[in-house]
């Protein structure tokens, strides 16, 4: 009898794989550890506007296909991106450039006499932009003492012969001049996570405003404007994953419908008359949206707002916190390394630790570990001048040393950082220290 031998079925083949939303874009070869100044580019946004792309028109400004489209992309965004945030019914979200623009714009709006309270501890962004009169509390020793320390200053500004009020303003009554309190969620140092929530309770207790500035925190952990209660909170897309040259400021609405357009242009009014100052504004978002709105970079916001919306916050959140123990960690072991924090060491905290190597250059550390290991890191004050240098001279305190540079490395991290990347890191300092 013959046999006839059949091969095996060739194997079915196998559709490529496909990348997730919240995968990265980067450079084979580069540890990139720089995520607190910007992060990569997230294949949600990249997507999201490589489709839009053909379509690129106009917005609120034409009848054709290509405006229309353009138009209900740019105003899907706007929801996708407030429902992300927690935004309140009658909340307005505002597409601005970046978490400074946002903040410059809400100084703006400020109604006449407002005092606003801030800390010693935040980013230029929300130390630069209030008007002359405003509180800076110094940096507390804890989160506790942020909550005191604001609790004491409200109470003093609420006094009548302090402000000139008529007494303590009960919560939302609106007695006495406006105050609003200005705070970061996620330092843009340390990493440290400031009690947010708390600090909102203080300041309606006092009848006072909140604006969070959300930009650190918002890409490592859920941020919800409704359930915190606050005001008004701001965040830049392009440490969103989002690198599209967009930002968003989200909050109550009537001091933005009150105040002059933060742009005085086309997009801005409902009415301009003959007359030189003949001009109605528009009221809602597109009051202080004049111009030509950056379509591109709303819809790369709300594409990684909706990709992360979908995603399980809490396991992305869990695999970072293990990273960023394993970096302090390393950092901890490294006898002529020394973190810089605020808070006491255990500190909730976000992917970003500062650091210095004694007896070295923050600059040309951070020069060698890119030429060297290809490595990228942060070296400076990172737009914090007031708290960096004073965490550098609580560092020397701790220490002991008289050898620590004057200037910090900040490395961070996030979506698409591996054990990996950070061990690179950490046998690179053990080499250079």
């Amino acid at each position: 009898m013959t046999v006839t031998l059949v091969p095996p079925p060739a194997p079915a083949p196998q559709p490529p794989a496909v990348a997730a939303p919240l995968d990265v874009l980067g450079v084979p070869g580069q540890v990139n550890l720089d995520y607190a100044a910007t992060a990569p580019c997230a294949r949600a946004a990249a997507d999201a506007v490589a489709e839009l792309l053909p379509w690129y028109a106009s917005v609120h400004r034409g009848a054709g296909a290509l405006s229309r489209r353009c138009t209900l992309a740019y105003e899907r965004a706007r929801q996708t991106v407030g429902d992300f945030l927690g935004a309140r019914a009658d909340d307005h979200v505002v597409f601005t450039r970046n978490t400074t623009d946002a903040l410059n714009l809400l100084a703006r709006a400020l109604p006449a006499g407002t005092t606003v309270v801030t800390f010693g501890g935040e980013h230029h962004a929300n130390l630069l932009p209030w008007p002359r009169g405003s509180v800076r509390l110094p940096v507390p020793e804890d989160p506790a003492g942020a909550v005191r320390a604001l609790d004491a200053a409200l109470g003093e500004l609420r006094r009548p012969d302090a402000r000139g009020g008529s007494g303590p303003a009960r919560p939302g009554a609106g007695q006495g001049p406006p105050v609003l309190v200005a705070v970061t969620a996620a330092s843009n140092v340390t990493g440290e996570r400031w009690p947010v929530a708390e600090l909102a309770l203080v300041a309606r207790r006092h009848g006072a405003r909140i604006a969070v500035d959300a930009a650190q925190l918002a890409p490592h952990a859920p941020v919800d404007v409704a359930a915190l209660d606050v005001d008004y909170l701001v965040l830049s897309g392009h440490k969103l994953y989002a690198p599209f040259g967009a930002g968003v400021l989200v909050g109550r609405a009537d001091w933005l419908d009150a105040a002059p357009p933060y742009l005085a242009g086309g997009g801005a009014t409902s009415h301009v008359g003959a007359a030189t100052h003949d001009v109605r504004w528009a009221t809602g978002p597109t009051r202080h949206e004049a111009g030509t709105p950056n379509l591109l970079g709303a819809v790369a916001l709300a594409a990684v707002c909706a990709a992360l919306a979908d995603a399980d916050r809490a396991a992305l959140h869990d695999a970072e916190q293990a990273l960023l123990t394993r970096l302090r960690e390393g950092i901890a072991a490294l006898p002529h390394v020394l973190e810089l924090r605020m808070f006491g060491p255990a500190a909730p905290r976000v992917g970003i630790v500062s650091f210095v190597v004694a007896g070295r250059d923050s600059a040309e550390v951070a020069a060698e570990l890119a030429a060297t290991y290809g490595i990228g890191v942060r070296d400076g004050l990172f737009c914090a001048h007031p708290l960096a240098r004073r965490l550098l001279d609580e560092a020397a305190a701790r220490s002991g040393r008289r050898d620590l540079p004057p200037t910090a490395l900040r490395a961070s991290i996030g979506l698409g950082s591996t054990a990996g990347h950070v061990d690179r890191l950490l046998v690179a300092l053990a080499a250079l220290a």
